[in-house]
């Protein structure tokens, strides 16, 4: 798989643009102000014990309190906390954890009471960042994410990616970390650190160590609320768990920035330096990769598939419901139960792709067109699980019901993105909204393929606004002539001025008007 990444750096911050075989798979958006990041680590106070929620309220400088539940302490909570106020008075000798003595681990089902009070400095890092009218969500089992690694202090276990499924393998990366790792450190192994030499887990696990050990200098005659160490940006993050051998383009249009990203890539991957590229192009780097089309057609209630196919995708209080709809792209010489099974796996391609790129998160209802045959439901049941494979986040999928219902939960650590491409109507002059003008000639001849190839009309007409008219019959081949060859038909194009820019009709051999 051919992978892309397009970095726009703008005045509001940095659009990140992840294409997979020229598709836009993920979008993401790094305001130049934002805080409360996933991963950031924070010195907060508690504010408010809840025991009915068994959770408490702490403040970490945000304006809605920071909800901290019980779960989410982590087993050796009571060893960070005598850790925390050791540090921050300087009473700790050596701020490093080799020779630190840990505290008995707390029950999984204990009150929270009896670890925090009221007041209380304690170490927290983001979970979920800010969402609507919800604070952030927070953890106290402080973790730091590198390549190959996750590092976990206060804790000395060893786990594996269950990615891998190799036993030989699992063994040997287990012995692996066990004779480099040092007291008190816990260590995830993940999924990338498969077949990878000892030197190179070993130098990733210095790093993260080094930054543990730049929080606890930090932490001394710190006060809470105060931020002590900041997670990667979006675009380091992206290259840290993605970079691999089908990274082939990451494209940036500031000098700064690609700096940047060069000095990180040589940190993590010396042998991808030559992919980055510094983009100076006279049109906007999104427009000119072909991001800002795919972005107009991706987003909205909306959204159509290149056959006819199309899904309706709306946001509720609790949940977000979806419907697969087939449009007028049937094919006749197929059943309905084929067309039905052939519609939902053109679906659950585009689902699973408007999951990642939208990042939508919590429960997500899927209503499919009904199939009868339990194989096809089978079917449509392992499609969607194969094509969310490729999704970084924790998902579950259950089967569709008798309903033709498929109910996901996805997990959501930021606001749901969410793009405005409705443009203001020229010909109105922004009282009405209409679809994106760049769709316009894909608009055309979808309708136009339909028309020739599934209604069997082999002489058209296309009255049209001579702008577009002039930009279909442009060059020496021009699109009008593609269409002509491609459709084996007889197209014809009638500019008409009182056509407004995006008005167009279809016109039979006999004159009579064709309604889409």
């Amino acid at each position: 798989m051919e992978r892309e990444l397009i970095i726009d750096v703008n005045s509001s911050g940095v659009d990140i643009a992840l294409l997979e075989d020229k598709s836009l798979v993920e979008l993401q958006k790094e305001k130049s102000n934002k805080k409360y990041s996933v991963g950031d680590v924070y010195l907060g106070k508690v504010r408010k014990i809840m025991p009915g929620l068994n959770a408490a309220f702490v403040n970490v400088g945000y304006e809605k309190d920071a909800f901290l539940h019980y779960l989410d302490l982590g087993p050796n909570v009571r060893s960070l906390n005598k850790f925390t106020k050791l540090a921050i008075s300087g009473k700790l000798p050596a701020l490093s954890l080799g020779d630190f003595r840990l505290e008995p681990e707390i029950e999984k089902t204990g009150k929270i009471s009896d670890v925090l009070t009221v007041n209380q400095q304690i170490l927290v890092q983001i979970a979920k960042e800010p969402i609507a009218t919800k604070g952030p969500r927070i953890a106290s089992e402080i973790s730091f994410a590198g390549r190959f690694l996750v590092l976990v202090p206060f804790s000395d276990k060893i786990l594996i990616s269950s990615k891998i499924r190799s036993v030989e393998e699992r063994k040997r990366l287990k012995r692996l970390i066990k004779s480099i790792k040092p007291n008190n450190y816990g260590v995830i192994v993940r999924t990338v650190a498969e077949n990878k030499l000892v030197a190179e887990l070993d130098a990733d696990l210095r790093d993260l160590i080094s930054k543990w050990d730049s929080l606890s200098q930090k932490l001394v005659k710190a006060e809470a609320p105060v931020k002590i160490v900041s997670e990667l940006d979006r675009t380091s993050a992206i290259l840290r768990d993605l970079l691999n051998e089908s990274f082939n383009n990451i494209h940036v249009n500031d000098v700064t920035l690609a700096d940047e990203i060069k000095n990180y890539v040589k940190q993590i991957a010396p042998e991808k330096i030559k992919i980055i590229r510094l983009y100076s192009g006279a049109k906007p780097i999104f427009e000119y990769f072909g991001v800002d089309k795919q972005i107009k057609n991706s987003f909205g209630k909306i959204v159509t598939i290149k056959s006819g196919v199309y899904l309706v995708i709306e946001r509720t209080e609790a949940m977000y419901t979806i419907d697969v709809n087939s449009g007028n792209r049937v094919n006749r010489e197929k059943n309905q139960e084929n067309n039905s099974l052939e519609v939902n796996l053109e679906a659950a391609v585009e689902l699973a792709r408007q999951l990642r790129l939208r990042d939508m998160g919590g429960i997500i209802v899927v209503d499919f067109i009904d199939m009868t045959e339990s194989k096809h439901r089978r079917e449509l049941y392992q499609k969607i699980k194969d094509e969310m494979a490729k999704d970084r986040a924790r998902h579950v999928i259950l089967p569709p019901s008798k309903f033709g219902l498929v109910q996901i939960t996805r997990q959501r650590v930021r606001p749901a993105m969410d793009v405005q491409i409705l443009e203001k109507c020229p010909v109105c002059n922004g009282t009405g909204e209409i679809k994106p003008s760049i769709l316009i000639i894909d608009e055309i001849e979808n309708n136009l393929r339909y028309l020739i190839l599934d209604q069997n009309e082999r002489n058209l007409t296309i009255t049209l606004h001579p702008f577009i008219y002039a930009y279909l019959t442009k060059g020496f081949i021009s699109t009008l002539l593609k269409w002509r060859i491609n459709m084996k038909a007889k197209i014809r194009l009638k500019p008409e001025a009182s056509h407004h820019f995006l008005e167009y009709h279809f016109f039979n051999k006999n004159n009579d008007e064709l309604k889409m």
